[in-house]
């Protein structure tokens, strides 16, 4: 009877014990909402804080240290794990923090994902080929960049190709600034 009944505490306490365990095994996105917000000093939706929370579908392993949280840079709060090597970027409403960062492209208010002002007149290229640029697409709630290489010349509006090295096929992005390129249909926000 004593073996028995220490068997189902055993197992009691292994049904309490699982769940917490489960709770470790991923970042807790809460967590990072709230340092993002205290770091850059204004609230979810308030201008200069995030535009949006982390997207809850995100399975960030979880970080032995406090995540650190940078930023304002360039309109977004990079969050980090120097530990496991994960970071993110949280995007920021334009604002009094946010324009500490230096300005968009375009106004403001704008997003750097908006649609380019029309070219100016002159079609003066900001690209050449062979230029490495930082391609990136995203929305209001997050945004991911990778680095490739220009296969033309272009101006801000135009459509070029890039692609990551010479053996990959390329993929078509239209010009936002100088070494920043976007994919097109992530301009709908």
């Amino acid at each position: 009877m004593f073996r028995f009944s220490s068997i189902l505490l055993a197992i009691g306490a292994l049904t309490v014990v699982q769940p917490a365990l489960a709770q470790q095994k991923f970042e807790n996105l809460d967590r990072i909402d709230s340092l993002v917000a205290m770091t850059v000093g204004a609230s979810l939706g308030e201008p200069g804080g995030p535009a949006a929370p982390v997207d809850r579908r995100l399975r960030l392993a979880a970080c032995p240290n406090m995540p650190t949280v940078e930023g304002p840079i360039f309109g977004a709060a990079m969050v980090k794990c120097e530990a496991l090597g994960w970071r993110i970027r949280v995007p920021l409403v334009a604002g009094a923090a946010a324009a500490a960062s230096g300005p968009l492209p375009g106004n403001a208010a704008a997003s750097r994902f908006t649609r380019a002002a029309a070219p100016v007149a002159t079609k003066e290229n900001v690209v050449r080929k062979g230029d490495p640029v930082q391609l990136m697409a995203g929305n209001a709630a997050f945004s991911v960049s990778r680095m490739m290489v220009a296969d033309e010349d272009g101006a801000v509006g135009e459509t070029i190709r890039v692609r990551e090295d010479k053996k990959s096929a390329p993929i078509f992005a239209q010009i936002v600034e100088m070494g920043v390129v976007r994919i097109p249909g992530f301009n709908s926000f």
